[in-house]
Formats: C-alpha cells, sequence, structure tokens
C-alpha cells in the first residue's frame, strides 16, 4: 500500500480505463513515490453484526480511529486521502471540516475506509476529521482527530489542454493535455489516474504519452458520432516530482461530430469520402511526385486556413523552394503535407503524382472539402513511397490499439 510521507508517490483515481478503459476515463515532505495505488488502501471486508448470541444481545460497541493523517499531522500533501479504522464499515460516517466548521466534499469509500477530498484541500490549513461509528449501548462511537496541510509549495506545473468547451470536432480527435515542465516517468502513472475521461455513448480508450510534457487520449476505435465527451484534469495538490506539484483542475467539456472519413489511394489517385458510414463523393487528387512523396498512414486534419501562403524559399532555396498562395488548405503533417486546392494541377490530378507530398484537389473540391470538415476528421492516405512517421501530426491512428496502450504508464 501507499502513504502519504513515505518515499514514493502515486496517485488516485481514474473513472477511466487506462491502458485500456472503459470511458466514462485518467504527491509531500519528499519527492518520491511508494510503489502501491494512490488511495493507499486496499479494499477489506467490513464486519456486521457480533458472531453468534441472541437477538437480545446488545450490540457489540465499535471501534473507530483515523489511522492517517496521523494526529496533529503537520506538512500533510493537500490532495491526501483520509483513512479510518472501524469494526462497522457500513455504519460509520466520516466528515472532514476546516477551521470555519465547512465541510469538505469528498467520496467515501466503505469498503477501503477512506475518504478523498474531492480537490486539494487549502493550503497551510487544520482540519478537523470526525469519524462516528453505529451506537452502541446508548452511546454514539465518535473520535476526532486533526492535520494541518502543507505550505503554499513554490514549484508548481500547469496542466494545459488543446480543446476547449463546447467544441464540436472530428471522430478522430485525439484529447491533448500539456504540461509545462516534463513529467518523470516514475510520476506518469500518478498523472493518468487523475485524468478522468467520459463519453457518452461509454467507449474503452487510453492515454498515449507522446513526450515528457504532452499526453494524448483516443478510444479504441474512432470517436461515436455525436458523442459527448467530458474530461477532468486533478493535479491541484499532487505531487510531480522533483518538489514540483500539480497546479490546479481543469475540466473541458465537448462534443464530437457526424463521422467525416476521407481515403485516398495512390493506385487509382482518387479520394473517397464517407459520412456516417456512406460514400458522398469520389474526386481526383494528385500526390507528392516520386522526389516528394505524400506520406501514407492515417492522420487528422489539425488546422485550416482558408487563404494561406506556402513559402519554402528559406528552407529549400531559390532553386527548389517556391512561395505560393493557397486556398482551402488543411494542415495533416507537421512537416507541411496538407490538402488543398491546386487549380495549376487540375490536369493532373486523377492521372499522375505532381505535388511537393500534399494532397492536390481542384479548387471547386478544395471549397467542397474545406466546408465538410472539422479538425479532427480522419484521412488515410496508401500506395506511397514513403510511410507515415509517428508523431509527424496527430498520429494517434496510425497505431493498432495494442501498440498505442504501450505508450500508457498504467
Amino acid at each position: 500500500m501507499k502513504t502519504w510521507g513515505m518515499k514514493r508517490w502515486r496517485l488516485a483515481a481514474i473513472t477511466v480505463i487506462a491502458g485500456s478503459v472503459v470511458l466514462s476515463s485518467a504527491a509531500c515532505g519528499g519527492d518520491d513515490k511508494k510503489s502501491s495505488s494512490w488511495q493507499g488502501a486496499t479494499p477489506g471486508s467490513s464486519a456486521g453484526a457480533p458472531a453468534g448470541g441472541s437477538e437480545s444481545e446488545a450490540p457489540k460497541p465499535s471501534t473507530v480511529a483515523v489511522s492517517s493523517p496521523a494526529a496533529d499531522a503537520k506538512n500533510v500533501v493537500a490532495i491526501s486521502p483520509i483513512k479510518y479504522t472501524t469494526e462497522d464499515a457500513d455504519s460509520t460516517e466520516v466528515s472532514v471540516t476546516d477551521p470555519a466548521g465547512k465541510e469538505v466534499e469528498g467520496t467515501l469509500d466503505k469498503d477501503a475506509k477512506t475518504f478523498t477530498p474531492a480537490k486539494a484541500l487549502a493550503y497551510g490549513t487544520k482540519y478537523t476529521v470526525t469519524v462516528t461509528g453505529p451506537e452502541a449501548e446508548g452511546k454514539t462511537n465518535t473520535t476526532t482527530s486533526t492535520f494541518t496541510t502543507m505550505a503554499k509549495p513554490s514549484k508548481t506545473i500547469r496542466a494545459t489542454s488543446f480543446l476547449g468547451d463546447n467544441q464540436t470536432v472530428g471522430v478522430g480527435m485525439p484529447l491533448i493535455i500539456k504540461f509545462n515542465q516534463s513529467i518523470p516517468e516514475s510520476y506518469r502513472d500518478d498523472v493518468e489516474r487523475r485524468m478522468t475521461v467520459t463519453a457518452t455513448p461509454a467507449q474503452e480508450g487510453t492515454w498515449h504519452w507522446t513526450s515528457a510534457t504532452e499526453v494524448h487520449y483516443r478510444p479504441k476505435v474512432y470517436w461515436k458520432a455525436n458523442s459527448k465527451v467530458f474530461y477532468k484534469v486533478a493535479l491541484g495538490g499532487v505531487p510531480l516530482g522533483n518538489g514540483y506539484y500539480g497546479r490546479t483542475d481543469m475540466t473541458v467539456d465537448l462534443k464530437i461530430g457526424r463521422s467525416l472519413i476521407m481515403t485516398v489511394s495512390n493506385k487509382t489517385k482518387q479520394m473517397t469520402v464517407k459520412e456516417n458510414g456512406k460514400v458522398i463523393k469520389t474526386l481526383p487528387v494528385s500526390l507528392g511526385k516520386p522526389k516528394t512523396p505524400s506520406s501514407s498512414g492515417t492522420m487528422v486534419v489539425i488546422e485550416k486556413k482558408k487563404h494561406t501562403v506556402f513559402d519554402t524559399m528559406d528552407e529549400l532555396g531559390p532553386e527548389e523552394g517556391y512561395r505560393t498562395p493557397i486556398d482551402f488548405a488543411q494542415r495533416i503533417t507537421w512537416s507541411g503535407q496538407y490538402i488543398h486546392a491546386a487549380p495549376w494541377s487540375e490536369g493532373k490530378q486523377g492521372k499522375v503524382n505532381v505535388s511537393h507530398g500534399c494532397v492536390n484537389v481542384s479548387e471547386a473540391m478544395g471549397a467542397w472539402l474545406f466546408n465538410k470538415t472539422l479538425m479532427g476528421d480522419v484521412i488515410t492516405v496508401s500506395g506511397t513511397e514513403e510511410k507515415l512517421k509517428n508523431g509527424n501530426g496527430w498520429t494517434d491512428w496510425n497505431m493498432s490499439w495494442e501498440e498505442y496502450k504501450k505508450g500508457s504508464y498504467l
């Protein structure tokens, strides 16, 4: 079991599956962690009525006590769970109050005999724990204990979400969380446990670390069309290693749109567009020429620009570089591959590849696609000379489910 104040820490509580989870979907004195679950308790059996005896016997008195934090403990981590003992868990209640007598919101797990605050407690504040057991011989069995939380930490890590409230995104959109400091590997499982994803309808999914400062979440298969997704990152007050603590909690509430999947074949030089499983358009394309091939793999729309300028003069020089106005550009890789209108190649589209790696379509089809797509819509390209490199864009769907799960620290 993990105990606050010992060498190694873990965090508690995701309702998601991490590793592989059903979407409802995820640290004090020292900087190191312990080896067991962050809640720090193993579900135990609760004692019922006294064994033996007749109905007329007086009930056996219940012994209750606060086991953690210790009585009058100082410098307690602000997100610490409260642990207690009792002989009758089902009939025992727990309350935690601040100096003004205001009760702390939280979750009482009677099997584990643990009260977990809903969010980090106030720093540098004294709290009182009251554990009340069942009445025995006409008297209520009650005990109280106090502890004081740690001072506000000077070193904190901020988590930010790429997506915001009320956005509507495509079925391939990963949830993306970034940190302004690296998270040590030994703390990443803790972070996952504190990140809860809830989808309606429920869908299986997992977190996947792309770097020490970024973690993504995707379901096992594409999000179900028109799903609702809510996620919470509850890292306020959580130890994150090297003397750092999580700064705050945050939540995001968004919607998944209709399903729109684009499939491009280099063999046929055609793009097939499916909406909610039905083909709605087939259009000619021109992909990257052999010297600058398009990437084969599964990508998603990262950003959209109705009008922009592609400028590679600094990168490629005056002989190979170019500076060209572009309409209806939709980025699909960080290396500069886009779906975009290319009126200059309309005579080649459907026949031969002439682009610098982009998916060229006509001006009319560029406008049509631009008006149909959402950030996070899926495009799969096949049959080109080059395979998509994971990390070159949001390549969460370019891996099998089994491979993707390996990016989770759970």
